[in-house]
This record gives structure tokens, sequence and C-alpha cells, in this order.
């Protein structure tokens, strides 16, 4: 039997580094951390306990063939503190989202991709929403 502790990081394949580092800095607002100095470039952010890693490989692709945004496709999640605010925040940096403001799942949703296709969900709970 194995015995979880916790998700302790995703990683992500990226084939332009300055790209992708704005888009998780600038836009969807992570904070970097130190990374160890491997013999390829990346970045790593951190979220709550958890981090996300980038890895350039330039000749990689996203597990996503299509780029479309579709919520059935591989992604990873984030809970947000605040739907509208981060609705908001990325309709001001004209980022392509999906919104799902009702699911089935429970979460308020909105889905968007970064630079290279990765599929990003961005979620409260519905229950939060009705708090507000």
């Amino acid at each position: 039997m194995i015995k979880y502790k916790e998700l302790h990081h995703v990683g992500l394949n990226v084939t332009d580094l300055e790209k992708s580092k704005h888009f998780y800095s600038q836009i969807l607002c992570l904070k970097e951390i130190k990374r160890p100095d491997f013999n390829f470039e990346g970045a790593w952010y951190e979220i709550g306990q958890q981090q996300l890693h980038l890895i350039v490989c330039p000749s990689s692709q996203t597990i996503r063939s299509n780029k479309h945004l579709n919520s059935r496709e591989g992604h990873f999640a984030l809970r947000v503190e605040s739907y509208d605010e981060t609705l908001n925040w990325l309709k001001k940096n004209n980022v392509e989202i999906l919104e799902k403001p009702n699911s089935i799942s429970g979460f308020a949703q909105i889905f968007c991709a970064d630079p290279d296709g990765n599929l990003i969900e961005l979620h409260v709970e519905q229950e939060d929403l009705k708090n507000l």
C-alpha cells in the first residue's frame, strides 16, 4: 500500500521560458522560487505548500493535441479566493478563457491556457460565491 502525504509539484513542459515566466508571474501572479542549477532551463513557482515546475524542452508538446479551451482535457487546478476578481484580471490581460460559473462539479470554474497550451483551471467552491 502507498500512503500519500500531499501533492508536491506539477511539472509542465514549455518551449519559451521568458513567455512562460511572464504568463505565470505576471498573469497568474505566482511567486517564483529558487530552483537548483540544472543543466536545462526552467522555473519553479510556489503555490501554497505545493510547487509548479516549468521545464524547457523546445521539442516538447503538451498533453493536449487540440489547443482550443476544453474543460475535459488534461489540466491542473488552482483554487482562487475570488472568482470575479480572477475573471476580471484575466479579461483585463486579454487571456482567452472558458467560464463555467455553475459547473456541476461544485466549483465555479475558469479555464485558460499558458503560451504552450497547457490547460489551467482556476476555481472557487460555488458555496464561496453564495457567501459574497
